[in-house]
């Protein structure tokens, strides 16, 4: 899908765009070409910009995963994005197909986040340990198929893989999840985690935005969305 069909919000200063699993926020070790390197291109030819253009990161999403991924197209927009995810002040949701039902239809998790930087893999647990950081969210049931569960969930701390790693907890996998114990793969390699919705102040306007990201048109996706809306 084109980049210019994934834009959810652009202006001067930021541009939203709506990520498909598997797609790099930006580079890493394997040289894979990456979204930033796509919303570039997208750019350079919108505006017909000469040279180099500028794409500030101010937050990331796990290459699995799918939604929303806010770029920013100043430095000062850069610095005032990154201070607003830094503390918080970005209201995050997400959506995850699970392969049980919580016990409680909806509730809180707590637990303390460990992070093993070797496996790129972290472990939630009801104790704290040694460099574990609390990690919070909210989460409720919106609806089930004979397999699989729709949850929403609430970010309320920002830990590497904390909805993956807190789920995993609680022996609740997200499907085609390997990595947190998941059966089996998904066909696009991808995950079904998807980062639904944010909102913030904007970093320059000082007006509040709101951006939804509909998630990836597969069967079991398309079910939920249907289900939610029939």
């Amino acid at each position: 899908m084109r980049i210019a069909d994934r834009v959810l919000y652009e202006d001067n200063h930021l541009i939203i765009v709506n990520k498909l699993p598997g797609e790099l926020v930006q580079g890493d070790e394997t040289g894979d070409r990456t979204l930033a390197d796509d919303v570039k291109a997208y750019l350079k030819e919108k505006y017909n910009k000469p040279g180099n253009v500028y794409l500030g990161i101010p937050h990331r999403l796990d290459r699995p995963t799918s939604g929303i991924v806010v770029y920013c197209k100043t430095d000062k927009a850069l610095s005032r994005m990154t201070q607003l995810f830094r503390t918080s002040d970005v209201k995050k949701t997400y959506w995850a197909i699970v392969d049980k039902a919580p016990e409680n239809k909806e509730g809180e998790l707590v637990h303390y986040i460990t992070r093993n930087a070797a496996s790129n893999k972290s472990v939630a647990s009801s104790k704290e340990r040694k460099g574990s950081k609390l990690a919070k969210l909210s989460y409720r049931l919106l609806a089930s198929s004979d397999n699989y569960h729709l949850l929403e969930i609430d970010l309320h701390t920002g830990r590497h893989h904390q909805i993956r790693a807190q789920l995993a907890a609680l022996g609740i996998h997200i499907k085609g999840d390997l990595k947190y114990g998941a059966q089996r793969s998904n066909p696009d390699g991808g995950i079904c985690l998807h980062a639904r919705h944010v909102s913030f102040i904007h970093p320059i306007k000082k007006e509040e935005v709101s951006v939804l990201a509909p998630p990836p048109h597969t069967p079991l996706w398309d079910y939920f969305v249907s289900a939610l809306e029939g």
